[in-house]
């Protein structure tokens, strides 16, 4: 079993940035990567950011790319995900996530661990 412990989240206001952390614990050698989803209201959780353990190789959601990054300390095993140029658009809770199980890496289904959330709140 893998538990995720996220913190970062809170509020800040367009144009503004903020960083989320996200500690792994308990088998997190075996899984494959970690990485983030987020789920708005009335809409469906999607994957933001994943980064695989081993290479480092990273994928992104289109909407984020240039404004967000992930990146992992493995000796932590910790993942982290600057996020700049927030828009109102990415108030959510986001969710650190590990292994991806295969299919597409942004489907919640594909996903095996789940963090508990951390809210992100972007005012215009």
């Amino acid at each position: 079993q893998v538990q995720l412990l996220e913190s970062g989240g809170g509020s800040v206001q367009a144009g503004g940035f903020l960083r989320l952390s996200c500690a792994a614990s308990g088998y997190s050698y075996s899984t494959n990567g970690m990485g983030w989803f987020r789920q708005a209201p009335v809409k469906e959780r999607e994957g933001v950011a994943f980064i695989y353990r081993i290479g480092g190789i990273t994928k992104y959601v289109d909407y984020v790319k240039g404004r967000f990054t992930i990146s992992r300390d493995n000796a932590k095993n910790t993942v982290y995900l600057q996020m700049n140029s927030l828009k109102p658009e990415d108030t959510a809770m986001y969710y650190c996530v590990a292994h991806f199980m295969g299919g597409d890496w942004n489907r919640a289904v594909n996903i095996m661990y789940w963090g508990q959330g951390t809210q992100v709140s972007v005012s215009s």
